[in-house]
């Protein structure tokens, strides 16, 4: 059968990586310019202080807490320090030792942060099945630096796999078969095999392993399924002219061992525990 493929356009999704600033009188943009020792946030990481909310967080605390007091009182027209240097010791009810230069901002109404937040790098996520595991993958990565590429052969699973704008670096992919999609995948990718069919998992298995033969440049391909499981499948690639060392490259079971409990909502925590302990 011919590849079938649809893509879905990428949106940013409001208030994750990308902020939007609130309604008049405006907000204040505060942001960790350098630190010293230890500290709860590194260099980079910001939060979006208006009258009526906060987006994004510096590292919480007391040293947030007075942040926001002083961003607050700026928009009630208090003076506005450009950069503060913060200690985390008594005076703030803070014991990390560390040292944080702050930098506030004052922005416009409806002003676009894109030039002026650095945006996170994302690692490429592929997630091949939109059944219940991998929805509550998808549901569990929304707010973890993670560009998935979600696909699936059913285009009656992906109509409702995601509710509202995607977020940043996200796409979902109506590919038939499956395994077409594979030879799209960014460079560096996460794969996950959890289709709805035991003979589509091994295509797309077999279709990553010829791309690393010829590529080598997925970083990740692991499937869900039991130990017995992947001895059939093992066998299986075997039959094809798969090396024991190539069947080495994928992972299955897949999620941090140890981890109880089989409901989708569990395996998806143990398996992005595994994916965020991957080396960079």
């Amino acid at each position: 059968m011919p590849a079938r493929t649809t893509t879905c356009r990428c949106w940013p999704r409001p208030g994750a990586t990308r902020p939007t600033v609130a309604a008049d009188p405006g907000s204040i943009l505060v942001s960790i310019i350098r630190t010293e020792g230890s500290v709860p946030r590194g260099a980079g990481t910001w939060m979006l202080v208006s009258p009526q909310a906060v987006q994004g967080t510096v590292g919480g605390g007391h040293l947030e807490f007075d942040a926001i007091a002083r961003a607050r009182a700026a928009l009630d027209g208090a003076e506005l320090p450009p950069e503060l240097r913060c200690a985390l010791g008594p005076s703030l009810g803070q014991c990390c030792g560390g040292v944080v230069w702050l930098r506030f901002e004052r922005l416009a109404a409806g002003e676009d942060l894109a030039t002026r937040v650095p945006l996170e790098p994302l690692r490429p996520l592929a997630l091949f099945g939109a059944g219940h595991v991998g929805r509550a993958i998808a549901k569990a990565a929304v707010d973890l630096p993670l560009a998935l590429h979600w696909v699936d052969s059913r285009d009656t699973q992906l109509d409702g796999a995601w509710q509202g704008p995607l977020p940043r670096g996200w796409r979902l992919e109506l590919s038939e078969p499956a395994e077409a999609a594979v030879a799209g995948l960014a460079p560096g990718s996460v794969v996950l095999v959890m289709t709805h069919n035991h003979a589509e998992d091994l295509e797309v298995l077999a279709a990553c392993l010829r791309r690393q033969r010829q590529q080598q440049d997925l970083a990740f391909i692991g499937m869900i399924g039991s130990a017995t499981k992947w001895a059939s499948f093992r066998q299986r690639l075997e039959a094809r002219g798969f090396t024991e060392d190539e069947r080495a490259q994928v992972c299955c079971p897949i999620g941090l061992p140890g981890v109880p409990g089989k409901q989708p909502a569990v395996i998806a925590v143990a398996v992005l525990a595994q994916i965020l302990a991957l080396p960079a």
